[in-house]
């Protein structure tokens, strides 16, 4: 049973165990609306369906949670209300897929961080340099893909320096593959991508699961 909301993404059973909400990412600005949306679980009980890893360094266990009877997890309730967005990485299964599908409708009725949240034009450097250090989406249009070294750049532009890229290890390229992603034959297809920016030249967002790139147009 839940006792409390310690934050937006954390709950306090009444056995004492403080469970962390897998999957998903709590922008700031939206702490206090998603705490007090999970607020609303005190005195129910929740089934938990251990997340990747069970726990944190803090030991708290890492879950998705689902209250009982109930088929949709707290974490798809936040994210399509627009308190939260789907972690990259959030499980490369049926879990991933319902949480995107949560994110897109909340986006598409401007619901929650959606009326605030910008998705950010992959040929607008300047515009996602702004968010480093954050939590960002991208879309737009590769213009090529290249292997250097131990890393695979998914090119959005012609000047390396100044154009946004997404950056994949080399060792991550074997698990795209496996969750039909084809890195190589990214050239020409409209993407989105989700992660943390930063800014090396130009801005960049390191992928290393596939749930963070999304195809979301034709050739």
């Amino acid at each position: 049973m839940v006792r409390s909301a310690i934050d937006g993404r954390t709950v306090l059973l009444a056995d004492g165990r403080e469970v962390r909400l897998a999957g998903i990412v709590l922008p700031r600005r939206m702490l206090e609306g998603a705490t007090r949306a999970l607020q609303q679980l005190a005195g129910q009980e929740v089934v938990l369906r251990s997340g990747e890893p069970a726990t944190d360094r803090y030991g708290r266990v890492v879950a998705f949670a689902f209250v009982a009877g109930q088929d949709q997890s707290v974490q798809q309730k936040l994210i399509a209300e627009g308190h939260a967005l789907a972690a990259p990485g959030a499980r490369p299964d049926e879990c991933a897929a319902t949480l995107l599908q949560a994110e897109a409708t909340a986006r598409i009725a401007g619901l929650g961080l959606w009326a605030n949240l910008a998705l950010h034009r992959a040929e607008r450097p300047a515009d996602i340099g702004a968010e480093r250090g954050r939590f960002a989406l991208v879309e737009g249009r590769v213009t090529s893909v290249r292997e250097f070294g131990a890393t695979i750049y998914v090119n959005f532009g012609r000047r390396w320096s100044e154009d946004f890229t997404v950056t994949v290890p080399k060792r991550s390229e074997r698990t795209f593959t496996k969750a039909g992603l084809d890195l190589k034959k990214l050239g020409g297809r409209h993407v989105r991508v989700r992660g943390y920016v930063e800014e090396r030249g130009g801005p960049w967002i390191e992928a290393t699961r596939p749930e963070q790139i999304e195809i979301v147009g034709r050739r």
